[in-house]
C-alpha cells in the first residue's frame, strides 16, 4: 500500500479532462475500472479498498481512473449521459496517457461493461481481462431473467436521487453485508458516494446502466479471460457470471464464497490472490497472520513526580536522553521497537534470552541520568497486524511489565522455561493475577549471575 495517496493526473478524451492515478512498478499493466461512480481519491481512504489496490499495486502498473461524471473527472449534463462508446474512448485516452500499450483490464459490476467492449473491440492493447461481479444485461427479460425489471430499476433510481449519500440498515445488508453493523464502514462510504457523484448524476448514471446489453459482444472476445463472483451477491445474481463466462471463449469462472457487492467488503484478499495468479501465474503464498514472538515492555518508575520535579523543559531533555539509550540497547540485542508511548516502550524479540539481556542493559544504561525502569518480558504468539504486533500476548508482556518493581525485570513462566541453560537466573515472585488476563500466571525476577 503507498504511503501516501497518489498523485492524480488527466488525460483529455474529447473535450473533457478524466482523472487517473498510476500506482506500482509491476511489469504488468492492470487497468481497475470502477462500478457505477467512483472517486479516485477518496478510495486510498477507506483501508479494506486501500488494502486491495495496495495488493493489485504490489505485482503490477495499476492504473485507476474516474469515468466522466463521476469523482475528480469533469461532469457531464444529466441529460447528455455518455454512451458506453464514449466512455471506452476515455479508458483509451487513460492508457494512452499512462503510456500503456498493452494492458489487463479488470472490471467491477457497471465497469466491467466497459472492459467487456474495449477487449473485443481492441484485442491487440488488451492482455487479458478480469471481471468482477458484472451482468451483460440490467433489465430482466426471459432469455435472462436474473436481472431486475425496469421498474424496479426506476424505483431506485428515484430512491437514489432522494436519499443519496445516506445508507439505510437495508442498503448495507445489500451492498455490504458483512459490514452492515460497521457504522464506521457504513459512514465512508456514505461520505465515499456524495464525493463521486451529485444526486441527479448518481441517478442519471443508474437509469444509463439500466440500458446497457452487451450479450453480442461476449462471443467475439478472445482475450483470456477470468469471471469472479461472490456467491450470494444480492445485486448480480452469480448465475449472470456464470452465463458471461459460459460465452465468452476460453473464459474461467471463479465462484467465491461471501455475499457483499462493495468491493471494499468481504474477503477482499481472495480477490486480489485469484488476479494475482491469473495474470502472473503464480499463486501468492499466504503471509502468516500469526507468529511467536518475544515482547519487551519497559516504563520509567516514578515518572509523573519526576517530570513534576524538573518542569517541562528538563524533563523532555531528560526523556531524549532515556529515548536515545534506549533505542541504542535495542539495536545492540537485535530488538524491534514497535511503539513508544510517553516514557514507555514495546520492542519485539526472536529470542527471549535477548530480550531479557536487552532489558538489563537498558536499566544500566539510564541510571546515569537519574532514572530507574522497569521491564516486562513474555513470549507467546502474537497477531500479526501490518508491521506491528497484538493479540493476548502483547497484552500479557504489558501487564508484567506493570507488575515489576522499579529496576526489576519480571519473565513469565515461559520465557523462563525458554532460556532454561542460558545462564540467566531467576528469583520465583509468585503466582500472579494479571489485570484483563484471565487466571493466574507464575512471574520470575532476574537476578545477577
Amino acid at each position: 500500500m503507498p504511503s501516501k495517496t497518489p498523485e492524480t493526473l488527466y488525460a483529455r478524451s474529447g473535450d473533457l479532462n478524466i482523472a487517473y492515478q498510476v500506482v506500482g512498478e509491476g511489469s504488468i499493466d492492470l487497468l481497475y475500472v470502477p462500478g457505477w461512480v467512483s472517486n479516485i481519491e477518496a478510495m486510498w481512504e477507506e483501508p479494506g479498498m486501500a488494502g486491495f489496490l495496495g495488493r493489485l499495486a504490489s505485482f503490477s502498473r495499476l492504473i485507476l481512473f474516474d469515468k466522466r461524471g463521476t469523482g475528480l473527472s469533469d461532469r457531464v449534463p444529466n441529460e447528455r449521459l455518455p454512451t458506453l462508446e464514449e466512455r471506452m474512448d476515455d479508458v483509451r485516452a487513460v492508457l494512452d496517457a499512462a503510456g500503456s500499450e498493452r494492458t489487463a483490464l479488470f472490471g467491477h459490476s457497471e465497469g466491467g461493461n466497459m472492459c467487456l467492449l474495449f477487449a473485443a473491440t481492441y484485442p491487440e492493447r488488451t492482455r487479458a481481462l478480469i471481471t468482477l461481479a458484472i451482468f451483460a444485461k440490467r433489465i430482466r427479460s426471459d432469455d435472462y431473467p436474473w436481472a431486475p425489471t425496469a421498474d424496479d430499476r426506476e424505483e431506485s433510481a428515484r430512491d437514489v436521487e432522494a436519499r443519496w449519500g445516506r445508507l439505510s440498515r437495508e442498503d448495507a445488508e445489500y451492498y455490504a453485508p458483512s459490514r452492515a453493523d460497521d457504522e464506521q464502514f457504513l459512514g465512508r462510504l456514505a461520505s465515499y458516494l456524495r464525493r463521486s457523484a451529485s444526486p441527479g448524476a448518481a441517478a442519471a448514471l443508474l437509469r444509463m446502466n439500466s440500458q446497457i446489453d452487451v450479450r453480442h459482444v461476449l462471443p467475439t472476445i478472445q482475450v483470456p479471460t477470468l469471471c469472479l463472483h461472490r456467491s450470494g451477491d444480492r445485486d448480480v445474481n452469480v448465475e449472470e457470471g456464470r452465463y458471461i463466462a459460459s460465452r465468452i471463449p476460453g473464459a474461467r469462472f471463479v465462484e467465491l464464497s461471501g455475499s457483499d457487492h462493495w468491493i471494499a467488503a468481504g474477503d477482499v484478499g481472495a480477490l486480489a490472490d485469484e488476479i494475482e495468479a491469473f495474470l502472473t501465474g503464480v499463486r501468492p503464498v499466504p503471509e502468516p497472520d500469526r507468529v511467536l514472538a518475544t515482547v519487551l515492555f519497559t516504563d520509567i518508575v516514578g515518572s509523573t513526580q519526576r517530570a513534576a520535579e524538573l518542569g517541562d523543559k528538563r524533563w523532555s531533555e531528560l526523556l531524549e536522553s532515556h529515548h536515545a539509550a534506549v533505542r541504542r540497547e535495542l539495536e545492540h540485542w537485535r530488538g524491534r521497537e514497535l511503539d513508544t508511548a510517553g516514557d514507555g516502550f514495546f520492542a519485539a524479540f526472536d529470542g527471549p534470552a535477548r530480550a531479557i539481556r536487552a532489558a538489563r542493559a537498558i536499566g544500566r544504561a539510564v541510571q546515569p541520568i537519574g532514572l530507574d525502569v522497569r521491564a516486562g518480558v513474555h513470549t507467546g504468539e502474537c497477531e500479526l497486524v501490518g508491521e506491528k504486533l497484538g493479540g493476548i500476548a502483547v497484552h500479557i508482556g504489558a501487564r508484567v511489565a506493570s507488575t515489576a518493581a522499579g529496576g526489576e525485570v519480571l519473565v513469565s513462566q515461559t520465557v523462563k522455561d525458554l532460556v532454561s541453560g542460558s545462564g540467566i537466573e531467576f528469583e520465583d515472585r509468585g503466582a500472579q493475577e494479571l489485570k484483563g488476563v484471565p487466571g493466574e500466571w507464575r512471574l520470575y525476577a532476574v537476578v545477577d549471575a
